[in-house]
């Protein structure tokens, strides 16, 4: 993560996004103004109608023409307001689909390995949910501001000649409301992002819960941790009521100004009418247009959370868009079309916080053959296949395919050329066939079959009630772990890829499920290249090679029964390996 004091600050880069809604924006401004001088206009024709009809006690001739327009003008306003606030909305749904798709794709850009590293909840509450809260800052907050410079300024210059007290008196106030709104709005700012980090923490918390119900159960700790959920809910709520109370604070201290310079330019009317000092239609004019000039400043503080709420939901994707994206290969050669080795050459790589994930990793995997990855937790195995499948890159050395520096290979061309089972296969919603077809779009059903077949999966799609078209829910949720595996394996066989890259695909299955799985697999790797991450013996009996690794290091390697005979670190994991089955 960047250091806090190189990140934009939330609303400066609230700002930058202005850029791509200029035009709506403008659009609504300019509606608005135009809104704004017919106000302007229909205040004149109110008030010379009532000067004329009651002072002057002009007949209803005189007087028509005055208030057949005045619904007119009145019927337009209405519709320029709907038309500015459509306008509007139409540039928070941009900034909305826009920012959607920025943050998807620096997330895409960032990786899975990235991913792996967040809080899930966090990112979603604050990412996915703070997209929502940027609607109203650009719908209606941006928007209100155009308005309060320029309408008050339009009613300024039209009451100036007719009451220059009534126009004084609103200059010297107006400032007021912005004064205490900024006041207000410097504790306000720190509030909502506190509001903020509460509810990211808050859903991080209640999705771990979720996940881990069962564990949770079966250590009789549900109840601890519903509490500890309450408690955080309670925090939320406690600082939810105290964002709140400052916005309801604001808005009456808002009203409470508007409504005094209101009433003075009130009194101030009546006393001159009083006192024959001004004319009865320019101070009526101004008594009509007072409220019209507080009110751009009253909405300013109905709108003003807006902003607050934008810029607290702003702090995490200002921190998500200024993490490095990790260095894409700029290869655009094409990757061998048969099994080809693969080698890395003193590989290295470090995560941007220093840790070393492997250093100097020096093996091949052959053309054609199984090698197995094999080594304690944390001692690197991930991070090669991670390294292979490009969701980090090479800090040092390199990785050869073939002859083929990976650098220099297309990305997309090398990953059309790789199956992928991960320990935990994502199944999509949908159908099983629409999960078989990730691997394969234009795949009809016979082939379908054939690759379930191969996987071993066949027999237990066919007892589905829908066969091949059995909606599959979230992450498979209707399925065993083992079954899920084996759809994962038949997406590889649909796939056909000459390199397979294998992690952990045996884990957290039952016994059956793992001897399923591991005939399978070694149907799947006859004439691949594979590289298979494990800690499972009955694995290790498909290897053709071992790569023994710890700490980021290559400490033995070898075809496994020489490894065994020589006695050393492989033969002793493999020890200690039985005694804990």
């Amino acid at each position: 993560m960047s250091a806090a004091s190189d990140l934009p600050r939330p609303e400066v880069w609230l700002k930058s996004f202005r850029s791509r809604v200029r035009a709506p924006l403008r659009q609504a401004t300019a509606l608005g103004l135009v809104n704004g001088l017919l106000l302007v206009a229909q205040a004149w024709l109110a008030a010379w109608a009532i000067n004329a009809g009651v002072m002057h006690r002009a007949p209803l001739a005189r007087l028509w023409p005055a208030l057949a327009v005045l619904p007119v003008v009145f019927a337009l306003r209405f519709a320029l307001a709907r038309a500015a606030e459509r306008v509007a909305f139409r540039a928070g749904a941009i900034v909305r689909r826009t920012l959607r798709a920025d943050l998807l794709d620096h997330l895409q850009r960032l990786g899975p390995a990235w991913l792996q590293r967040q809080a899930r909840g966090d990112l979603v509450t604050r990412v996915v949910g703070g997209v929502e809260a940027m609607e109203g800052y650009y719908a209606r907050y941006l928007p209100t501001m155009g308005m309060t410079a320029l309408l008050p300024l339009a009613i300024l210059v039209a009451v100036f000649p007719a009451d220059w007290i009534s126009a004084l008196v609103m200059l010297v106030s107006a400032p007021l409301i912005p004064f205490f709104m900024w006041m207000i709005g410097k504790g306000t700012e720190e509030l909502n992002q506190k509001q903020w980090r509460v509810l990211a923490f808050l859903g991080a918390r209640f999705l771990d819960t979720l996940q881990g119900l069962t564990t949770l159960k079966l250590f009789g700790a549900s109840r601890r941790e519903a509490a500890v959920v309450a408690q955080v809910s309670d925090d939320y709520r406690r600082s939810t009521m105290q964002v709140l109370r400052v916005a309801f604070l604001s808005s009456v201290v808002l009203e409470f100004l508007a409504t005094v310079s209101i009433a003075v330019v009130a009194v101030l009317v009546g006393f001159r009418l009083m006192w024959g000092e001004l004319a009865f239609l320019p101070g009526l004019f101004a008594l009509l247009l007072a409220p019209e000039f507080f009110g751009p400043l009253r909405n300013m503080g109905t709108v003003y959370h807006l902003r607050m709420e934008a810029i607290g939901a702003a702090e995490r994707m200002v921190q998500v868009f200024a993490e490095p994206v990790p260095e894409r290969r700029p290869g655009t050669g094409a990757a061998p079309s048969a099994a080809p080795s693969l080698s890395f050459e003193a590989t290295g790589f470090a995560y941007p916080d220093g840790t070393v994930a492997l250093d100097g990793c020096r093996f091949t995997a052959p053309a054609g053959q199984v090698t197995a990855i094999v080594g304690a937790s944390g001692a690197g195995k991930s991070t090669v296949l991670h390294l292979l499948l490009g969701f980090i890159g090479c800090t040092d050395g390199r990785i050869t395919v073939g002859d083929v520096d990976l650098a220099e290979i297309a990305e997309t061309d090398w990953l059309a050329r790789v199956g992928w089972v991960p320990q935990r296969a994502h199944l999509f919603e949908g159908s099983v066939a629409d999960n078989l077809r990730l691997a394969r779009p234009d795949a009809d059903d016979a082939r379908l079959r054939e690759a379930a077949r191969a996987a071993g999966a066949e027999a237990f799609i066919d007892a589905l009630p829908q066969g091949f078209d059995t909606p599959l829910g979230e992450r498979g949720a209707n399925l065993s772990g083992g079954q899920v595996q084996r759809l994962a394996l038949a997406r590889a066989f649909l796939k056909d890829a000459p390199v397979l890259l294998l992690d952990e695909p045996t884990a957290h299955l039952d016994t059956h499920s793992q001897r399923a799985v591991i005939e399978a697999i070694e149907r799947l790797a006859r004439g691949r290249t594979v590289l298979l991450v494990t800690h499972r013996l009955h694995a290790l009996a498909l290897a053709d090679h071992v790569v023994l690794l710890d700490d980021g290091r290559v400490v033995e390697q070898g075809p496994p029964e020489s490894l065994r005979a020589a006695d050393g670190p492989f033969a002793r994991l493999l020890a200690a390996a039985a005694v804990s089955a």
